[in-house]
């Protein structure tokens, strides 16, 4: 459960401020706090890492708890005041992509894609998800917090949808994933700086497995929304074509339907 001797020296050259704790019992909550106390000590990319959270949030308010030492959780600072208002729902969409290519990284030959908005699956099952929240007190702050389940045997996994790196018989390296990471949200959050939009959906859009899959999305107001995933709008959202007409989808939990 412990972290390596020498820490994580790849991911912390990349973050101005990484830290390693050993339990907490959210990331997200724990750096949401630290950025409000300590904002001059908490610049972009800071981050909160740990092996043992014991309070975990997942999107739709679900919790997410895994056995200790199983699953890497980390938690990401974002200063985005650079970014117009108007691009920043794509944020938690390049997160995705970042886990994304970091995952995909360390299991080449295997199928890793994304599901919208920002889950990433291997072979159809999920193996990391993600969490944005704007900081409360600095709108112009988002920490972006993401489980991945690396050392988690395929008896401790918590539904027969999920994955992880041991599962699937490989040994993660932690701080090779935490670097590449770090780097695909810099590099992301710079292109929205810099109204690279267009080449930030073509990325997403390729690499996501909803777009042209048969789905159904379970709506905030109880309803279902059953029909094809046809490709993401300006602002990121999921375009869902159903009795010949298109609908936008803002937030829903999306179901691919086989």
């Amino acid at each position: 459960m412990s972290f390596p001797a020498d820490g994580y020296p790849l991911a912390a050259a990349v973050s101005p401020r990484l830290h390693l704790i050993e339990t907490v019992g959210s990331t997200n909550a724990k750096l949401l706090r630290d950025a409000v106390d300590d904002p001059d000590g908490h610049p972009h990319l800071s981050a909160v890492v740990t092996r043992d959270q014991t309070d975990g949030r997942g999107r739709l308010d679900r919790s997410w708890v895994t056995p200790p030492g199983s699953a890497l959780a980390v938690s990401v600072l974002l200063r985005v005041g650079a970014v117009p208002a108007e691009r920043r729902g794509w944020i938690p969409l390049i997160a995705g992509e970042a886990m994304r290519e970091a995952v995909a990284a360390q299991l080449p030959g295997k199928d890793v894609r994304l599901k919208w908005p920002n889950d990433v699956l291997v072979g159809g099952l999920k193996i990391s998800g993600i969490l944005a929240e704007v900081l409360p007190a600095d709108p112009q702050s988002v920490v972006v917090g993401a489980g991945v389940n690396t050392a988690m045997t395929a008896a401790q996994l918590p539904v027969p949808t999920a994955t992880s790196f041991a599962a699937l018989g490989e040994t993660a390296d932690e701080d090779r994933l935490l670097a590449q990471y770090l780097l695909g949200l810099r590099d992301g959050i710079a292109s929205l700086a810099l109204g690279d939009v267009a080449a930030v959906r073509q990325r997403i859009t390729d690499a996501c497995a909803t777009i042209g899959s048969p789905v159904e999305v379970s709506l905030p107001d109880g309803s279902v929304l059953a029909g094809r995933a046809v490709g993401l709008d300006d602002d990121g959202r999921l375009q869902v074509e159903s009795d010949g007409l298109t609908r936008v989808v803002t937030v829903g939990d999306v179901v691919h339907v086989r």
